[in-house]
């Protein structure tokens, strides 16, 4: 659910970041705007009375929470830590200080303090894990039978490993889901980038401003309208 994107280079950057996000996210919030838009210009430039307010009032508020929760979660993995942008903060984490990645119902970052961030642009997607489980049980199942006509056939009888090159010209699809497959990477890099000098420090969060005041000046703004209509 995720694809990994590469951001540009700096001045003679070690190591280019490793970018994750959610096409379905993208998608989705670039059709919620559109929608939005259509509809509120709409009633800015052709309603009458009190329902261009109202309009621009549920824009302001409406707006930065879609962005929020669609155009703008990223994980950015580097050598020396990940970078984590949720709809409404950004927390920078020096490998040294992650303690783990786990994967349930959610993608989450666990520190070595003990706080957990979740990982909104990699989300867990159950029918995809449903599916890679089943392209392995079916490629396992097909190892078996190839293995057994190669022996069959060929009439070795103790040599197995005959079989295993039908099963690779079967597979179908990979047999990890593509949030896990993510997760699994993250992990590499942590048990690679772990101890590393340059991957020390503290973890720091940032709360994302930009998208809380024009959310609270919308909820101002709305309320103030009903209220005083």
């Amino acid at each position: 659910m995720t694809t990994p994107d590469h951001q540009s280079p700096a001045s003679q950057p070690t190591a280019k970041d490793r970018i994750y996000r959610s096409p379905m996210a993208l998608v989705g919030g670039v059709l919620l705007l559109a929608v939005i838009g259509w509809l509120g210009f709409d009633a800015l430039f052709q309603g009458h009375g009190r329902a261009p307010w109202l309009a621009l009032a549920g824009m302001i508020l409406i707006v930065p929470l879609v962005i929020a929760f669609t155009l703008r979660p990223a994980v950015f993995a580097g050598e020396d830590r990940l970078r984590v942008r949720n709809p409404f903060r950004v927390i920078g984490l020096p490998w040294g200080e992650v303690a783990s990645l786990r994967s349930g119902y959610s993608n989450e970052v666990v520190a070595k303090s003990g706080r957990k961030y979740q990982l909104w642009s990699v989300p867990v997607s159950l029918r995809g894990r449903k599916k890679a489980e089943m392209r392995k049980s079916r490629a396992a199942a097909d190892a078996g039978r190839g293995g057994v006509q190669a022996r069959r056939s060929l009439g070795f009888g103790g040599m197995g490993g005959f079989g295993g090159t039908g099963a690779a010209g079967l597979q179908t699809g990979p047999t990890r889901a593509e949030s896990d497959q993510v997760m699994d990477d993250l992990r590499e890099l942590l048990d690679r980038r772990g101890e590393a000098e340059s991957a020390q420090g503290e973890v720091t969060v940032r709360w994302a401003y930009e998208v809380i005041a024009p959310t609270l000046a919308g909820a101002v703004l709305l309320l103030i309208l009903l209220v005083t209509g």
